[in-house]
């Protein structure tokens, strides 16, 4: 009984105390606004009446009569850079940059962003520059990323080489499998211009990088069949089913090729129906058959269609059977399969691309680096119908 009478005597006393504090509260935010120049709810107005380079001009006016204002250049560049203005951006934080009185924090702040913007803008070189001066601080980690994107835009695959074990040193992270791309990319830049020596040098350091790297092997069976040598590319290009047999279908021409020029066309196209019925592709039927109808005939080109069809159904499978039907039918029925082929191809024609597992783009061409969101090896050589119909 004497503990609640406590509470009932205490009670009006906190409310008091509540009272005193929110009063001291609402008086001290009202004496700073007070204290805040003109300038400053000028800018306001003119950024609400959507009249930013008169809000930028009162903005900068508050800064140099308040420097702890500091921290508005920063949210108005970084809403500038958002959305698309860089020219106002790069000025405010160039503006902030400028300041002698600027403390060591806020210096290498405006310097980060300033880089960013010099990026957004294009403007690389400076950007570049930028990035590199925060080496030692603690935006190394982020700055070492923004220069990794800008070595991969410029395609200077050594210097992301050198980035990218830079940044893993810092992070404990394991770049291997983009670093084998770089270096393949390096190598395909050597293959072009037939330098064979210097791209096999640099298809081995790819893959002491990434073991499982199969665009090495890949680049690797090109280099042996620029230097007529088809039987070492195809050991290259087999070696594949061991590291990843989903990638199989980017080479089946390429082995159909090689056993061609050998003389061996038959046990090449044996090879690929074996993948076929081993690893299912699209792609990989649609090498099989062209190879199957041209060695063979329609006959058993057309035979190999309807078996993969009731192995793996598929829209794009069910066009190009129609197409071999309208091939070979009375010209009393063309019209009609015509039609049914046109309903079928005007479905499937999305369902006939790749997509990026990192962003979801979809593009009619595989790519090792995805043009959307720069990720490598994020696609997958199979057609959206595929991946789709396997969950």
């Amino acid at each position: 009984m004497v503990f609640e009478t406590w509470w009932l005597l205490a009670l009006p006393l906190f409310f008091a105390l509540g009272w005193f504090a929110a009063r001291i509260d609402i008086k001290q935010l009202v004496t700073e606004s007070r204290r805040l120049p003109h300038s400053y709810f000028r800018g306001l107005n003119f950024l609400l009446n959507e009249q930013p380079d008169k809000a930028i001009e009162a903005f900068i006016e508050v800064v140099k009569v308040e420097p702890e204002t500091v921290e508005l250049h920063f949210a108005l560049g970084n809403l500038f850079r958002r959305r698309g203005e860089l020219e106002r951006a790069i000025r405010m934080h160039q503006n902030i940059l400028d300041r002698e009185d600027l403390a060591p924090e806020q210096r290498l702040s405006a310097l980060f962003e300033l880089a960013q913007d010099y990026l957004k803008a294009g403007l690389l070189d400076r950007a570049e520059e930028l990035f590199a001066k925060l080496r030692g601080t603690a935006f190394e980690q982020q700055g070492l990323r923004y220069l990794l994107e800008i070595y991969e835009q410029e395609k200077d695959w050594p210097k992301a080489i050198e980035t990218s074990r830079q940044m893993d040193a810092i992070t404990g992270e394991s770049s291997a499998r983009d670093i084998a791309h770089f270096y393949c990319e390096l190598a395909a830049g050597e293959l072009v211009h037939h330098r064979l020596k210097t791209a096999r040098e640099y298809i081995e350091s790819a893959l002491s990088v990434n073991r499982r790297c199969t665009r090495a092997n890949l680049i690797q069976g090109d280099i042996e069949l620029a230097d007529e040598n088809p039987e070492a590319a195809i050991e290259a290009w087999i070696r594949i089913e061991a590291q990843n047999p989903v990638y199989l279908p980017l080479v089946a021409d390429k082995l159909l090729g090689a056993y061609r020029r050998l003389g061996r066309e038959a046990q090449g196209l044996q090879l690929l129906v074996g993948y076929l019925r081993t690893y299912p592709s699209l792609d990989l039927l649609n090498t099989v058959f062209q190879a199957t109808l041209t060695s063979q005939g329609a006959g058993p080109a057309y035979e190999l269609l309807r078996e993969e069809l009731r192995r793996s159904p598929t829209l794009i499978g069910l066009n190009r059977l129609i197409e071999m039907q309208i091939s070979e039918a009375p010209a009393e029925r063309r019209h009609d399969l015509e039609l049914i082929r046109g309903l079928i191809e005007q479905h499937s024609r999305s369902l006939s691309l790749y997509r990026c597992d990192n962003c979801g783009f979809r593009a009619r061409q595989f790519y090792w680096h995805c043009p959307a969101c720069h990720g490598w090896e994020t696609y997958i050589p199979r057609r959206a119908e595929e991946r789709e119909s396997m969950g």
